[in-house]
């Protein structure tokens, strides 16, 4: 009998410290308005992806090899980056681990943000803002160009809950989550921060340049 229980303790004190580590393992992202996605990326650009494979990255400290996902990708338009063009990305080869997976049959296009890595290789994560190219709004779209990069000196503070508000002039309040309960709403999908000619930022609507269509920085 004390064996058994002996035996049933161990069983659940390894599940347990399983689980613990699973969950140390998961990939914990916090949300990000597709303009900071823009402006804290290496790299921005629409692509195709045509290929993937398993390749390995080197031994971790413990000397295990370490895995990695290689998409081979077709570049379409580079919105930020380097020079040359972009022909393969690399991600974890798990969601766990924040991996990304794309399809590969070179039929969808996506907008791909990500980092450079120091060998200058293109990392993605699951907290980079990759997305179907198709699916983005036309204001989107049209952003990637000038507008967002425009407004990558302002600050955008997310309300996850009321009351919220900014603690400078140079910030926007983005509100999607409290008053749409997604990270993907209006803000996100139609508006960009932009810096104004008194150096403030406030959330301005659309693709042209700012005029009179700005939504007040104290407005949702």
């Amino acid at each position: 009998m004390t064996w058994t229980m002996n035996s049933c303790f161990v069983t659940v004190a390894i599940l347990f410290l399983w689980r613990v580590e699973e969950m140390a393992e998961a990939c914990s992202c916090s949300p990000a308005h597709p303009q900071q996605a823009f402006c804290n990326s290496d790299v921005v650009i629409r692509a195709r992806v045509v290929g993937v494979q398993e390749v390995d990255a080197g031994n971790d400290i413990y000397g295990h090899p370490i895995k990695r996902i290689k998409y081979d990708i077709k570049q379409i338009k580079m919105f930020k980056g380097p020079t040359h063009d972009i022909d393969a990305v690399y991600t974890a080869p798990s969601s766990a681990v924040c991996g990304v997976t794309l399809d590969y049959n070179g039929r969808k296009e996506y907008l791909i943000a990500g980092k450079i890595e120091a060998d200058g290789t293109m990392h993605i994560t699951l907290c980079d803002f990759i997305e179907q190219w198709e699916v983005l709004s036309a204001t989107q779209k049209k952003s990637l160009t000038l507008r967002y990069e425009n407004g990558c000196d302002c600050k955008i503070t997310r309300c996850t809950s009321v009351p919220c508000m900014i603690n400078s002039p140079t910030e926007c309040l983005w509100t999607d989550w409290v008053m749409e309960k997604t990270v993907n709403g209006e803000q996100a999908k139609h508006y960009a921060c932009i810096k104004r000619s008194d150096d403030s930022c406030a959330w301005y609507r659309g693709s042209a340049p700012p005029k009179k269509d700005f939504l007040d920085i104290e407005d949702p």
